[in-house]
Order: C-alpha cells, then structure tokens, then sequence
C-alpha cells in the first residue's frame, strides 16, 4: 500500500497555523512543574596521579554584608568596584563549607568535618563512603566549621578515626575557653596526634605551615605519581576578594598582615608552579588554579585537568 502525501499549499499553512491557539485553548497545561529551588550536587570526585581526592559539601549558606568581613580596610566605592568587576553583589555572598576526603589506596584521610555531624554524614554518604571508614581526620584548625562535626548527641562520628593537628593550633585553642572546641574537640583530646609544618600524616600528604587565619592554621600538600595538589583549608577565604586583594583584611583572619603575608606566598607559589588547590570556601566544587594578575591573583576554577 502506497501512503500518499498530503498536499500542502499557503492556504492550508495559514489555517493549521490559525487553529493552533484554539487547540491550545482546549487542552490543558500538561507540563506544568513545581519549582525545585537551587540545587547542586554534594560531592565531587577528582584524581591525583594514584590517590583520589574528594571534595564534599557539608553545608552552604547566603550571607549579608561580605564588607562586614572582607576588604574591611578599603572604602566602600574600592569594594564596590572591585565586585562590580568580577560580576558579584555587594550586599551578599554565598559561602561554602567544603571538606576533603583522600583516598591514598591504603587510607581514607577526612580534612575538616563542616559544621555539624548531619551535614558532614550526608556529603560522605553521597560520595559513596561512610563514617566508619574514615582512617585518619585532619583538622586544619579549629574555627567552629572545621570542628563542628566531630561530636554530636550521639557521641563521635568517626569514633574508629585517629585525629591529626597542629601542636600549635592545638595548644592556643587549649587555653582559650572556647564553647565550641571544649564541646567537639576536648573529648577527643587524649585521640589526638600533634604535628608541626613538614611533618608527613600519610604517605603523599605532607603538613605545610600557614598561619596567620588562626596562630596554628595547617595547610596540606598532597603529592602522587608526581601530581601535586594544595589543600589550603582557610588560606584564602573568596576567590575574588582574597585573590585578587591578598593584602585585603578578613574578619576571621586572627593575625592579619601573617595571614596576607602567607596568601601572597601560597598564591605565588601554586601560581608559579601551576599547582591546583582545594580552598574550603572557594566556589564549589572548591578545586581551582592562581595565576597572577595585576598586583594580585586570579582564580581559575579546574575544568577538566584533575579527570584525565
């Protein structure tokens, strides 16, 4: 049988188009869907020559006012100016809480834990892992959303973990009275290990000083197969107002020309080397590049390099 095709001429043309929204008017919206908000994933998955290295997001937040907290020593039209350039507001910022997990073939080693147990165990969860198989926690210092999931109502998280940090983090924080590190991080005071710059945690991964955002700050080179790559915890704090205005002052920075002092330093370092580096408050999924610009930085988030 011989289908024959319809004829078609300008008239009919005219006239299906004309029927359409009558059609239209007649049926129903059958794809209509409720708004999902904004979403993203939880974890991300990236190789180092033989470890694999995961960044997990324990938590996000919309907070106002960055100026209340960076670029606190420029007038308000430099700050203004500076975000206008990057394409970024000025009356908010979105913070990310990002730990990392390395996988080194023979240990997983957890670097900070977020802000609280809940959110810290579902990034895991998400990225295939689970508390217990945590080997070894790293705490790059002690500010409340590196520590704050530790412990919990139901005592540790990762009570089969051995714990490393600093000797000097840990002896300022120590004598400091603090509600939080008394609540998550005392208990598991006798656990600890205490280390200082130079010091190796695993095979690969390598204790490197970086004070300044707190007296003990610990940053962390990881290093495989010859692949290099920085975990810079709190080094740096936004990837524009930290970048490309080191000498800018943070609020959180506790000594804060040591701390624009070790940014200009570690920039110029992974700059000059093209090491990639984990920044615990960078953009998510955190993982990204500097290179210098002007009289300061440039942050250039990884694409595909860490895949290959």
């Amino acid at each position: 049988m011989t289908l024959k095709t319809p004829h078609i001429n300008r008239r009919s043309v005219l006239l299906g188009g004309a029927a359409l929204p009558l059609a239209a008017a007649a049926s129903p919206a059958l794809a209509a869907a409720e708004m999902m908000g904004v979403g993203t994933t939880r974890f991300n998955r990236v190789k180092l020559g033989g470890f694999e290295v995961t960044t997990l997001l324990a938590g996000t937040r919309t907070v106002p006012n960055p100026q209340g907290i960076f670029g606190m020593n420029v007038d308000a039209d430099t700050f203004a100016a500076a975000s206008a350039g990057a394409n970024i507001p000025t009356d908010a910022a979105q913070f990310f809480f990002t730990p990392t997990v390395v996988n080194t073939g023979s240990e997983l080693i957890l670097f900070d834990t977020g802000l609280n147990p809940a959110g810290i165990t579902a990034a895991l969860g998400a990225a295939g892992y689970t508390s217990d198989q945590i080997d070894t926690v790293v705490l790059t210092h002690m500010h409340g959303d590196h520590i704050g999931g530790l412990m919990g109502d139901g005592g540790e998280t990762f009570a089969g973990a051995k714990y490393v940090t600093g000797a000097v983090e840990f002896d300022v924080w120590d004598m400091a009275g603090n509600d939080t590190f008394e609540a998550k991080v005392r208990p598991i005071e006798d656990k600890i290990a205490m280390i200082k710059g130079g010091d190796a945690v695993a095979s690969g991964v390598t204790a490197m000083e970086a004070f300044g955002h707190t007296p003990g700050h610990m940053a962390y080179m990881l290093e495989s197969d010859g692949k290099q790559l920085v975990l810079g915890a709190d080094f740096a704090n936004h990837y524009v107002w930290s970048l490309a205005h080191p000498d800018w002052e943070v609020k959180f920075d506790r000594d804060k020309a040591a701390a624009a002092a070790t940014r200009r330093k570690m920039l110029s370092m992974m700059a000059a080397d093209k090491i990639p580096f984990v920044g615990y408050h960078m953009p998510w999924p955190a993982i990204g590049y500097a290179e210098t610009r002007d009289s300061g930085f440039h942050y250039v988030p990884a694409s595909y390099q860490l895949m290959l």
